[in-house]
Order: C-alpha cells, then sequence, then structure tokens
C-alpha cells in the first residue's frame, strides 16, 4: 500500500512540474540546464535526439509494468487475503501462465535490445570526420588544440563569479569557448594530463573519460548554432566542480573567419584575441544565453 501511495505521490508530483514550466524549460534554455527542469537538456546533434528517444522508450515500458505489477499486487491483496479467500488454491503448476511469463520477458527485451544496440553502434564508431579537435583535462582545466589548423591551441578556464558578465551561467562559462562550425562531423581526441577526467556536453550526448596517457575518441554534429555547456563529470579532485566545458556553434562561414583571425594572431606572435575573437564572430550568443538566464 505504501508503495501505491509513493507511486501517486510521483504521479502527482510529475504533473505539476510539467504544469509549472519543468518539461519547457529546456527549449528556454537551450545548451544547459533550466531550473525545475526534470527531462533532458534539448538535443542539439543526432545522437542525443536518438537518445532521447529511447529513454522515452524505456519509460512508456517501464511505466506499463510498474502499472501492470501495481494492478496485480492490489487484485491480491484485495481478493487473495486471509479473509476474503480462507481456503488457497492447490495449484502448483499451469502452463500457460508459465509460457507467458517466460515469452513476455523476452519479447520486452528485444524491443529493448534493438534500438540499444543501434544506438550504440552509431555512439561507438565514428563516422569520416570533417574537423578534428583534442580535448586535455588539466586539473582543474581544459587545453584544445585544433590539429587538423596548424598550431591553434588554447586553454579554458572557468570564470570566477565576481567576473560573470549578463547572460553567463555560474559554473559553466570559460573564458574562451572550443568553437565548431555547424553540421559538421567533429572528431573528439580527449586524453588527461594529471588525472583522469570525463569530456561530458548533455546537449550532444557526449560522455567519455579522458585518461593521461590514452587516447579516447568521441564524436558530435551539432545540429544548431549557439552555445553550449558541459563539466568534467569524474571526481578529480578539489576543484572538480569548476572546469566547465563552453562548446560554441557557429556557422561554417563565422568558423572560417574565426580560424582566419587565429592565424593572424599565431603570425603575429600571440594567442590573446582568441577570446576577443569569439565574442566578436557570433554577438548573437550572448543574447541567447542571457534570455535563457
Amino acid at each position: 500500500m505504501r508503495f501505491l501511495i509513493g507511486m501517486g505521490l510521483f504521479a502527482i508530483a510529475f504533473a505539476i512540474g510539467h504544469l509549472d514550466g519543468g518539461f519547457v524549460a529546456s527549449a528556454l534554455a537551450d545548451g544547459m540546464p533550466a531550473p525545475r527542469e526534470i527531462t533532458m537538456q534539448a538535443a542539439a546533434t543526432p545522437v542525443m535526439e536518438d537518445l532521447i528517444a529511447f529513454h522515452n522508450l524505456l519509460l512508456i515500458i517501464i511505466t506499463i509494468i510498474v502499472a501492470f505489477v501495481s494492478v496485480l499486487l492490489l487484485i491480491v491483496i484485495v481478493r487473495f487475503n486471509r479473509k476474503a479467500n480462507p481456503t488457497p488454491s492447490k495449484t502448483t503448476h499451469h502452463t500457460g501462465l508459465e509460457v507467458a511469463w517466460t515469452i513476455l520477458p523476452v519479447m520486452i527485451l528485444v524491443v529493448i535490445a534493438i534500438p540499444s544496440f543501434r544506438l550504440l553502434y552509431k555512439e561507438v564508431v565514428i563516422p569520416k570526420a570533417e574537423l578534428t579537435v583534442k580535448a586535455t583535462g588539466y586539473q582543474w582545466y581544459w587545453g584544445y588544440e585544433y590539429p587538423d589548423n596548424g598550431d591553434l591551441q588554447f586553454d579554458s578556464n572557468i570564470i570566477a563569479d565576481a567576473d560573470l558578465k549578463p547572460g553567463q551561467p555560474r559554473l559553466l562559462a570559460a573564458d574562451n569557448a572550443l568553437v565548431v562550425p555547424v553540421d559538421t562531423t567533429v572528431r573528439v581526441i580527449v586524453t588527461g594530463a594529471d588525472v583522469i577526467h570525463s569530456f561530458a556536453v548533455p546537449s550532444f550526448g557526449v560522455k567519455i573519460d579522458a585518461i593521461p596517457g590514452r587516447l579516447n575518441e568521441t564524436w558530435f554534429r551539432a545540429t544548431k548554432t549557439g552555445m553550449f555547456y558541459g563539466q568534467c563529470s569524474e571526481l578529480c579532485g578539489q576543484s572538480h566542480a569548476f572546469m566547465p566545458i563552453d562548446i560554441k556553434v557557429v556557422s561554417k562561414e563565422e568558423f572560417a573567419a574565426w580560424l582566419e583571425q587565429q592565424k593572424k594572431s599565431a603570425d603575429a606572435g600571440s594567442s590573446a584575441p582568441v577570446k576577443t575573437a569569439l565574442a566578436e564572430i557570433a554577438p548573437a550568443n550572448a543574447a541567447q544565453a542571457e534570455t535563457a538566464h
């Protein structure tokens, strides 16, 4: 009975969250968590779209199972208690029932397995990349490199609370973002310089460990522009909570202009313009972040 009461309370809380804007919160803040959000962040890549679809499928299946078992439990409580059924049945075998409770779970597992294996293949097998970037986890910040574009590299540190500008989320905003073009297959090589970190960006469906002495790789293909936030999701030490991941997705034209600007800065012998260039090429993203905040 406590279980049934708990399920009822959960359903009420679920409905309140829906009516109170919990579901639409992610639409108001693409690429970052939102207040009262009870679903996953809005998808920005095909992999994340499939992850959300698979999650929703599992949610439907488990809800049906829980409801079915709850109904059976209620029937047992009402019809087969000692008072209502003083003489219990002596039945020990029922062929039809045994076949049903064997075949039905197998069918459910097959329904789950097919999209699961398809999604796993899609995540692990990296398609032909149009751009390669390298992310290195340090204690406690990220370093980014563009191996396909000369010697372009820079560090990305968290912005202190006192230095946050309007629209920049606390604990998620970094001074230099990883800039990538939209509708481009990006291969991400990940490693760690000191301890194990984890490169995770929820809106992209990306999460992979950064291990010292080892190169891991993943990929994403962003389908919309904007700023997308992640964090190190491995307990890596004292400042684990203070090494955000900022990925700025811009148009291909803006990305080409940004690369050209970085090459000119490198030729001039300075990497300082990286931060300024990011602010100049996509001012609309700042307005988007401010609206989401």
